[in-house]
C-alpha cells in the first residue's frame, strides 16, 4: 500500500451520526453496549471488514448497511468485527475446583448421571474444553456418568476456531501437566508450536451459534451447569436480568450458575442462592 493510501486509511473516521447508528444497531442485536470512547476501537475494527468487502471507507459502509438495506447479510460479520474475545484455558480457576470438588458431587448424590453442561460465552473454546477435561476425569472416576456439553457463541469466527480444537502451545501454561499429557496432542510438526484437544474431549462438545439477546434459548433438556462468564459486563442491568432469567430458565433444579469473578447478579431477582463467589445454585 503506498503512502497516501496509508494516510486516507488512517485518517478514514465514522461520522458520529452512523457511529450512533451501529451503536444502537450492535446494542439491540447483541445487548454490547458501545459508547462514544469505543469509536476509535470500533473504526478500527471495521476496517477490516472494508478490505473484506471492497467498500472504500467507513462511512460507505455505513451507507450500504443503512441505506441499501445491507445490515441483513452483513449482521454477521459485523457483530464478529466488534465482539471481544479473550479467553484462557482454566480461567478463574476457583470455578473449576468448585465444579470438581463439590457441584459435580453433589449433583451425582442427587441422582444425576446423564449430566448436561452449557458454556453460553465459549469463545475460542478454551472454557469449554476445560469444562470436559474436568468432566472426563469425573467420569473416569465414576463410571455410571456420562456428560455432554454445548458451547455457544454470538461470533462465528471464534465458533469455527473452537471447533477445529488447535491452539498454540502458549495458551496451555495454565493446564496441568497430567491434563496435557491426558487431553492435548502435539502436532507432528513441532515447528509449527500448536496442540489439538484430544478427540474424546471434542466428541463431546456440540458447537452452535446463539445469541443471549434472543427471547428463548434452544438448548435443549434443562442444564446441570451453566457457564456465564464474563459476557454480563458487556451488558445494562435490564438486559442482564432479562438473559440470567432466561439462563436460570434452562437450569435444573439444583443445577449450578457460574459467572464471572468480575460480575454480580445483586438486585435482580432470580430462583437460586449464592453458594460460592460468583456461583449460584438453582432452589
Amino acid at each position: 500500500m503506498g503512502v497516501a493510501l496509508r494516510l486516507q486509511a488512517t485518517e478514514d473516521r465514522l461520522s458520529r451520526r452512523n457511529f450512533d447508528a451501529l451503536a444502537r444497531f450492535i446494542y439491540d442485536y447483541s445487548g454490547i453496549k458501545m459508547p462514544v470512547t469505543k469509536m476509535t476501537m470500533l473504526e478500527g475494527r471495521l476496517r477490516r471488514r472494508l478490505r473484506a468487502t471492497g467498500i472504500p471507507t467507513l462511512d460507505a459502509y455505513c451507507d450500504y448497511l443503512f441505506k441499501e438495506n445491507g445490515i441483513e447479510a452483513e449482521s454477521i460479520y459485523l457483530i464478529d468485527a466488534v465482539t471481544t474475545n479473550k479467553t484462557d484455558f482454566f480461567r478463574e480457576p476457583k470455578h473449576f475446583e468448585y465444579m470438581e470438588q463439590i457441584a459435580l458431587p453433589e449433583l451425582l448424590a442427587a441422582g444425576h448421571k446423564r449430566l448436561r453442561l452449557w458454556s453460553s460465552a465459549c469463545s475460542t473454546g478454551a472454557e469449554p474444553y476445560t469444562m470436559a477435561m474436568v468432566l472426563e476425569d469425573f467420569a473416569q472416576s465414576n463410571r455410571e456418568v456420562d456428560y455432554s456439553i454445548l458451547a455457544t457463541d454470538l461470533s462465528t469466527d471464534v465458533l469455527q476456531a473452537a471447533k477445529r480444537g488447535i491452539y498454540s502451545h502458549d495458551m496451555m501454561v495454565p493446564v496441568a501437566p497430567d491434563l496435557r499429557r491426558r487431553y492435548v496432542m502435539a502436532a507432528c510438526d513441532k515447528s509449527r508450536h500448536e496442540v489439538r484437544m484430544h478427540p474424546r474431549l471434542r466428541s463431546k462438545i456440540g458447537f452452535a451459534r446463539l445469541n443471549l439477546m434472543d427471547s428463548a434459548y434452544p438448548v435443549g433438556d434443562a442444564m446441570h451447569i451453566i457457564f456465564c462468564r464474563n459476557v454480563l459486563i458487556y451488558f445494562d442491568k435490564q438486559t442482564q436480568a432479562k438473559v440470567l432469567s432466561r439462563i436460570c430458565d434452562c437450569l435444573v433444579p439444583g443445577g449450578f450458575l457460574f459467572v464471572g469473578h468480575s460480575e454480580t447478579i445483586g438486585g435482580i431477582s432470580l430462583p437460586v442462592r449464592q453458594v460460592a463467589n460468583t456461583i449460584f445454585k438453582k432452589v
